[in-house]
């Protein structure tokens, strides 16, 4: 959940996210609440450059999840949950869900479109790589 391969292998062949040299995960940087923890460049297909994110947490509890509400170029507001929660019938699975609240700057619809899409590629590549349903 903090490991920022992980998060680049989430959205690859979508998006790459930039950090900068020596991070290598959330927890190598000092998280303040609120504060930014660094600029992240965001390239489309790996390489066109698309966005820019503030990446800044509002919480972090590792293997429970974090809130993230990082300032982007692209979004007037951007609210990132995600929480790690047990399975309701198997205590050998967990539930990962993701809540999103945003305002996009232009096309809505389209970006609207584009951040569900990311979040079902998001997800599958999660099942496949962890083995879950």
């Amino acid at each position: 959940m903090t490991d920022l391969r992980c998060l680049r292998k989430e959205m690859m062949l979508f998006l790459r996210m930039t950090a900068p040299a020596g991070i290598r995960r959330l927890t190598d940087v000092q998280v303040t609440p609120g504060v930014p923890l660094f600029k992240s460049w965001i390239f489309y297909l790996g390489f066109l450059p698309l966005d820019y994110s503030h990446i800044t947490l509002l919480s972090l509890a590792p293997g429970q999840g974090f809130v993230e509400q990082s300032p982007m170029a692209s979004m007037r507001s951007w609210l990132h949950e995600r929480e790690i929660l047990a399975h309701p019938s198997d205590p050998n699975l967990v539930v990962l869900r993701d809540t999103l609240t945003f305002e996009p700057r232009f096309f809505a619809g389209l970006a609207t479109w584009l951040v569900r899409r990311l979040f079902t590629h998001r997800h599958a590549v999660l099942r496949r790589e962890m083995g879950g349903t």
